[in-house]
């Protein structure tokens, strides 16, 4: 079991997290370089949300949704 744990662990370090490693050696050249994994995420967050807000747009648009005012029975 030994082994199979160090090489879960070998594949990670060596081999998933190179791409990482090479980032951080870009950190003294350029800082938008550097963080360009960070800069990746933040776009696919925005294109994801401006995404959602449009679906919530069209659904809110067609008027199926009920929304009558009612609270819980037990009020």
């Amino acid at each position: 079991m030994n082994d199979f744990f160090n090489g879960i662990a070998d594949l990670f370090v060596n081999v998933l997290f190179a791409p990482f490693d090479a980032l951080k050696a870009l950190e003294l050249e350029s800082w938008f370089s550097a963080n360009i994994m960070s800069w990746l995420f933040t776009a696919i967050g925005v294109v994801a949300f401006v995404y959602w807000m449009l679906q919530l747009k069209k659904y809110n648009e067609n008027g199926e949704e009920d929304k009558s005012i009612s609270s819980h029975s037990y009020l």
